[in-house]
């Protein structure tokens, strides 16, 4: 059958080197996501640059198409069912379809006809295949024609692409209930069908189940938020020839954050090193009955590479984090109670985190109110922290110019307001981030991280991280970085992307189910060491999937 290939993994994705565009020293070379309009104009650039019909363009998607396929069946005379659309998408799936038709494979194709609005390279893709083999598209008009799909069948979606703007009419969203109730395996070309590649979807929008997507050129952004995402088992990218100097030079506001682009961020250390030169973390937080969030922050941030920690906590939690963590050093307020009712500290720190196990009672909100009038530097801000603010909004004039707030969905909602969908909340994340320069990381299955009006998306993390306490874990990563004088998005990035990374490596040892916060600090080092690992050579044992 098709090989199956998870989508945490981008070795093998294309990334485009910007030589044209202007890029400041903390920017590396990053994938893009590109959106429908630019991949349509890049379509265009291509054809008049290369001086070829439009078909030929059409041709080439599918032939890239075939040739996958072929690889991973290699002949296998498995049923394969190829839906197509009557636009562009479902001609490159009529050439999909005719290749493996010609070269023997047990095909059948069906049109689903939709409306009388046919593309022209559509109908060349079908006269060349009507030419070419024996066994002509069946027509699909409505339900009465639904063919049978049984589990054993692969079934190629090209029945709607990235141009699709209007929901369906109701019996061909009959038919991809259909095709998601038989349990086939379904190969969607450049998108699900029913997916809209940069808008959200409707209440009663139905999309195809895809157990596998095969994408032109780059992602969707659709592809990882969770109310599309979810359509999606795996995807890969696949090259179709598009121009690469349009692709090289046209900038995105959406990237994908992957191995390479951290290697370039990582600074490695020399020999004649001491920990005063890789800064001091300051961890605000706690209360009583909540000091495990300040003592897991504190302990990432040591993992994380910093070379001080201090934890500031109510008088009440001193004993705790000097009994737990004999490597952080404690402060607290002047107060003997439960919660904060100052933050005056005496520790020079080069990055300070608030919020972790706070609490919002009403002395803590003061004092915190009071310690943002005196803060210049970038601050990270979790959790409780974040409450505060968006109880009092007017604190956010406060807030100091790159501090990277790291909500989980119930305090961003707080904090910008209520979303119709996805790409409405990212929208009003990023809007709200450019109003006050601030970095914002958006916590979920793939962590977006948002600054002036851009997207980075995180690529590792399993839902393993879908458990108590790793949200504190994260701050304390992202301060570490930022007390070793990396920039503060830098900081947010590799934050990120080493907390996923080491819930990966972790999840290999004690599931997903078992997974706890504490596990993903231990393996923090693990994912450090893993970005200058080399492959190893081919016939040798394949190390834990990670």
């Amino acid at each position: 059958m098709i090989e199956h290939r998870s989508y945490h993994y981008f070795d093998n994705t294309l990334t485009y080197t910007n030589d044209c565009e202007q890029r400041s020293s903390l920017t590396p070379i990053l994938m893009k996501i590109f959106s429908s309009k630019q991949l349509y104009e890049a379509d265009k650039v291509t054809i008049e640059k290369e001086g070829i019909p439009s078909y030929n363009l059409m041709e080439r998607a599918g032939g890239y198409v075939y040739e996958w396929m072929h690889k991973r069946l290699q002949g296998q005379p498995v049923p394969i069912k190829v839906f197509c659309g009557i636009g562009n998408n479902g001609g490159d799936a009529l050439v999909i379809a005719r290749l493996l038709l010609k070269n023997g494979y047990n095909v059948d194709t069906y049109i689903v006809d939709c409306n009388d609005k046919r593309s022209t390279d559509f109908l060349k893709a079908y006269e060349a295949l009507k030419n070419e083999v024996k066994k002509w598209p069946e027509i699909i008009k409505g339900v009465e024609n639904f063919p049978e799909i049984s589990p054993q069948d692969i079934v190629v979606d090209g029945i709607f692409g990235i141009g699709l703007n209007r929901c369906p009419e109701d019996w061909v969203k009959a038919l991809f209930v259909k095709i998601n109730e038989s349990k086939a395996y379904t190969l969607s070309i450049d998108i699900p069908s029913g997916m809209y590649a940069d808008r959200g979807l409707e209440k009663d929008d139905i999309v195809v189940h895809s157990t596998f997507v095969l994408s032109f050129m780059s992602p969707k952004l659709a592809f990882f938020l969770p109310e599309t995402g979810k359509y999606i088992n795996m995807w890969d990218t696949i090259d179709i020839g598009l121009d690469p100097e349009y692709l090289a030079t046209t900038p995105t506001d959406v990237k994908l954050i992957s191995k390479p682009e951290i290697q370039q961020m990582y600074k490695g250390r020399s020999q004649y090193t001491h920990k005063g030169m890789f800064g001091h973390s300051l961890i605000i937080g706690g209360s009583f009955g909540k000091m495990g969030a300040v003592q897991l922050a504190s302990k990432a941030a040591l993992r994380a590479g910093s070379g001080l920690v201090t934890a500031y906590v109510p008088q009440i939690g001193v004993p705790i984090l000097q009994t737990a963590l004999p490597e952080v050093m404690v402060e607290t307020d002047n107060f003997n109670g439960k919660v904060f009712e100052e933050i005056d500290f005496q520790t020079e720190a080069n990055a300070i985190a608030i919020g972790p196990g706070m609490g919002t009672d009403e002395k803590t909100v003061a004092a915190m109110e009071s310690f943002l009038k005196s803060q210049k530097a970038p601050l990270v801000i979790d959790a409780d922290a974040i409450n505060i603010i968006a109880k009092r909004p007017a604190l956010m004039k406060q807030v100091p110019a790159l501090s990277i707030l790291t909500p989980h969905p119930g305090e961003l909602e707080r904090l910008v307001g209520k979303w119709d969908d996805d790409f409405d909340k990212l929208e009003k994340t990023a809007k709200f981030a450019k109003n006050h320069n601030v970095i914002i990381v958006i916590k979920g299955a793939h962590t977006i991280t948002v600054y002036d009006m851009q997207l980075y998306i995180n690529t590792t993390g399993n839902p393993g991280l879908s458990t108590a306490g790793t949200g504190d874990v994260l701050t304390g990563v992202i301060t570490g970085h930022l007390a070793q004088g990396y920039h503060p998005m830098e900081a947010a990035m590799m934050g990120v992307y080493f907390h996923g990374l080491a819930a990966d490596v972790a999840v290999n040892q004690y599931g997903i189910e078992g997974l706890i916060a504490g596990d993903v600090t231990e393996f923090l080092g693990r994912a450090v060491m893993s970005l200058f690992e080399k492959p190893e050579q081919e016939g040798a044992q394949a190390p834990p999937q990670q």
